[in-house]
């Protein structure tokens, strides 16, 4: 059975098994590489998008839990790289490997829009199960805090999530 939803902003309709997982969709269907597979256990991280603002594990969602749902990756929370969270991991060379760094983006994103002024303490709750094999957890904190120090983009009516904002749209 064909299962719709909103995946960065734009209709999509898929016809897979209902069980597949979300990650599977995404990157093999419709060909969103930028979510990456990790463990294939929602232990690492490295597959989190938004559903409907939060961030979720897409490796152990099934589609037919994104029905009618909005889906933000990667690719939907900045289509410039402009994002205050983009830019700030470039100003603290957040990335060495970069693997994690789609799911450690959406995670940050997701905390940000819940809290637009974390402290350490919010910062390592949200983060907690994004796992960085280079251990750059020093800089993905100080980059959160510089992102939520950025003034936000009015041109462009996102959130920080990623998800346009309802309010000026």
């Amino acid at each position: 059975m064909p299962v719709t939803f909103t995946v960065n902003g734009k209709s999509a309709t898929v016809d897979v098994p209902t069980d597949m997982p979300l990650l599977w969709v995404l990157r093999d269907i419709l060909e969103l590489k930028g979510t990456k597979f990790g463990c294939g256990a929602a232990l690492c991280g490295a597959c989190t998008v938004h559903l409907n603002g939060t961030a979720t594990r897409s490796c152990v969602t099934p589609v037919s839990a994104v029905a009618g749902a909005r889906v933000t990756t990667i690719e939907g929370l900045s289509p410039d790289g402009t994002h205050p969270l983009q830019r700030a991991w470039q100003d603290f060379d957040v990335p060495q490997c970069g693997y994690c760094q789609a799911g450690q983006l959406m995670s940050a994103s997701a905390l940000l829009a819940k809290r637009p002024t974390p402290t350490d303490a919010d910062i390592d709750a949200a983060m907690n199960g994004n796992i960085c094999r280079c251990a750059t957890y020093h800089r993905i904190r100080q980059a959160i805090h510089a992102a939520a120090e950025m003034p936000r983009a009015t041109s462009n009516t996102r959130n920080p999530s990623g998800s346009p904002d309802e309010t000026n749209s």
